[in-house]
């Protein structure tokens, strides 16, 4: 009789058990790696690490949440290139300040919201890794995805001329949003078949911060209309030294698209919106390498990067 699995290979084959079977795994969880079927065309891969104590914080957030978010982050890149969330790998690294039965309970409970957005999006969890250490707690998700050939959107297509548009509002995410938005996947396919999207990008640093990252990997600039900027509700309710514009402008962890199309296309956005959500044009690409921001006068001043960083090297 073989000796009883450790804790760490119970909790595997809980998370295991908890998968449906699905005819595209060919081999799921428990062997070194997974193995999927590969439809013809391109392969879309993302990863995003999230921290305990930077990204969400166990005192203000369910475990459920954090889980939903940590996969949500990754299916909002795939998104961001138009692309369609297939596969998804957790690795999980548990706080040894919790019990061993804290451990198991949070760990079900994280999966439980992976799971619940795994489902949502059609994504299987096919593997990862578990372990244990004297620092917080950190998760990491990698995913992969489809495109066709030719179709992905990069942040490097933006062309003067180009009308900017957002979906949704923005700003205030600190007051929930960064733990229940629900990644833009179906967004991004609905865009994808009614125009021709030149760049686009998921604002997860910040609407300027990830402007920029169009702007300079496009080799061009932008304008932003101050009046055109969807302002959420949470931004509009905080109360600090800055204005809910500013909170607009630079929160981040949106986690809305940002993208640019022709003026052609965008007109025909604007006179019948794919989506069954809000759809704003915000500004247009210029040529040059600066980004503005143009106020109800006219007035343009210089758009400072505005948004999240971490500070690293």
């Amino acid at each position: 009789m073989l000796p009883d699995r450790t804790s760490e290979f119970r909790l595997i084959e809980w998370f295991r058990a908890a998968i449906s079977a699905s005819p595209r795994v060919l081999t799921g969880i428990g062997d070194d790696t997974a193995v999927v079927e590969r439809p013809n065309g391109p392969v879309l891969l993302a990863a995003d690490m999230l921290l305990e104590g930077v990204h969400f914080d166990l005192a203000s957030s369910t475990p459920f949440q954090v889980g939903r978010k940590s996969l949500g982050v990754n299916l909002s890149d795939v998104a961001a290139m138009a692309g369609q969330p297939r596969y998804a790998l957790v690795s999980l690294a548990l706080s040894r300040r919790l019990s061993h039965e804290e451990q198991t309970r949070f760990s079900q409970q994280l999966f439980k919201g992976l799971h619940s957005m795994s489902t949502q999006f059609d994504t299987i969890i096919v593997g990862g890794d578990t372990t244990s250490w004297d620092g917080p707690v950190v998760i990491n998700v990698a995913v992969a995805g489809e495109v066709p050939t030719g179709a992905a959107v990069t942040r490097s297509g933006a062309e003067p001329g180009d009308w900017i548009f957002v979906t949704g509002s923005l700003g205030g995410s600190i007051e929930g949003h960064h733990l229940d938005f629900i990644p833009r996947v179906h967004e991004a396919l609905a865009l994808r078949a009614a125009c021709n999207l030149h760049a686009m990008i998921d604002i997860s640093d910040g609407l300027v911060a990830d402007l920029y990252h169009i702007a300079e990997e496009s080799d061009v600039g932008a304008c932003l209309d101050e009046t055109a900027i969807p302002i959420s509700k949470a931004a509009a309710s905080i109360h600090d030294d800055r204005s809910s514009l500013e909170h607009a402008l630079g929160d981040g962890e949106d986690f809305e698209l940002l993208f640019t199309v022709s003026p052609h296309d965008g007109q025909r956005l604007l006179a019948s919106n794919p989506l069954q959500i809000p759809l704003s044009r915000i500004g247009e690409i210029v040529a040059g390498d600066s980004c503005r921001l143009r106020d109800s006068s006219g007035t343009e001043t210089p758009l400072p990067r505005l948004g999240w960083s971490h500070l690293v090297g």
